[in-house]
C-alpha cells in the first residue's frame, strides 16, 4: 500500500557533503535515506523515492531533529521500516520516529518554524571529545554586546546581508522571532528561531554577532548591516560543525 510518511532523523554530517542529493557525491544524508528505502521498496536501478526535507542543512552540518516525509509503496508496519532503515544506514544517520501521516503533509511546505543551535568553545585546553561539535574560538567573546546586536535581529526583516547565495532571486524577507544566547562553563551557545531561513544565514549571523563580541563591530552597525542588504557588509561565515538543526514546528 502506498502512504506517506513522516520521518524524524538525526545525523551526524561530518563525513556528509550536506543533506540535499548531489550528481556524482555519494555522501549525502538525502541520497543515503533515499538508496536505502529505495531497495526496501524494492525499486530497480536507476529509480529511487523522493525523501523530502524540511530543509537543506550544509556539508559538516549536524541535525538532531531534522523532519522529513516520503512516500512508500510498502506493507510493512511503522517500526518494521524504522528498523529496516536503521539496519541499512551509516552508524551516523539515525531515523528516530516513522508515522505514517496526511498524503497532503509536506515536510518543507508545511514547517512553521525552526530551531537552530550554534555551540562554540574557548579556553587554553582543547574539548577533545566535543571536536566536531563545536567551534574552537580564539578568545572569549564578550556576550553582553553580542546579545546587544542579537536585539537588531529580532522581527521581519530582509536578511539578504546574511545570505550566502548572492544571486538568490527568491524574497530574503523572513522572520526571526527569538535569539538566546547562552554560556556553560568554557560553551557560548546561540540558539535562533525563526520562520525559515536562508543559505547559510545561521552561520553567517553567528558569526558577525562573533565579531560584535571582539569588538571588530558596533552593536548599533547591525541595524545598518541589515539594510544595507550586501553580503560584503556582514561578518565571516562561522565554521559548519558547531550548527545543529534542533527542532521543527508544524
Amino acid at each position: 500500500m502506498k502512504r506517506n510518511y513522516k520521518l524524524a532523523i538525526s545525523y551526524d554530517g561530518t563525513r556528509f557533503f550536506g543533506w540535499e542529493r548531489q550528481p556524482g557525491k555519494d555522501m549525502t544524508i538525502q541520497g543515503k535515506l533515499e538508496s536505502v528505502f529505495s531497495k526496501m521498496v524494492g525499486m530497480t536501478e536507476g529509480e529511487h523515492v523522493d525523501v523530502i526535507g524540511c530543509g537543506r542543512t550544509d556539508a559538516g552540518v549536524h541535525a538532531r531533529g531534522m523532519i522529513a516525509n516520503v512516500v512508500l509503496d510498502t506493507d510493512m508496519t511503522e517500526e518494521e521500516i524504522m528498523t529496516y532503515a536503521n539496519t541499512y544506514l551509516p552508524e551516523d544517520i539515525s531515523v528516530n520516529d516513522v508515522k505514517v501521516c496526511s498524503d497532503r503533509f509536506h515536510a518543507r511546505y508545511n514547517a512553521l518554524g525552526k530551531t537552530y543551535r550554534y555551540t562554540c568553545w574557548y579556553g587554553l585546553s582543547k574539548p577533545v571529545f566535543d571536536r566536531k561539535y563545536v567551534t574552537v574560538l580564539p578568545q572569549k567573546p564578550d556576550v553582553k554586546r553580542m546579545e546587544d546586536a542579537a536585539q537588531y535581529l529580532i522581527g521581519t526583516h530582509d536578511f539578504k546581508s546574511f545570505c550566502g547565495n548572492t544571486k538568490m532571486k527568491k524574497s530574503t524577507v523572513r522572520n526571526v522571532d527569538n535569539i538566546k544566547i547562552e554560556e556553560s562553563g568554557n560553551y557560548i551557545r546561540f540558539y535562533f528561531h525563526g520562520n525559515g531561513f536562508l543559505q547559510n544565514m545561521v552561520r553567517i549571523l553567528t558569526g558577525t554577532l562573533l565579531e560584535v563580541g571582539y569588538g571588530n563591530i558596533e552593536p548599533l552597525e547591525m541595524k545598518g548591516i541589515l539594510e544595507a542588504c550586501d553580503r560584503q557588509k556582514a561578518g565571516p561565515t562561522a565554521r559548519p560543525e558547531g550548527l545543529c538543526m534542533m527542532k521543527v514546528d508544524y
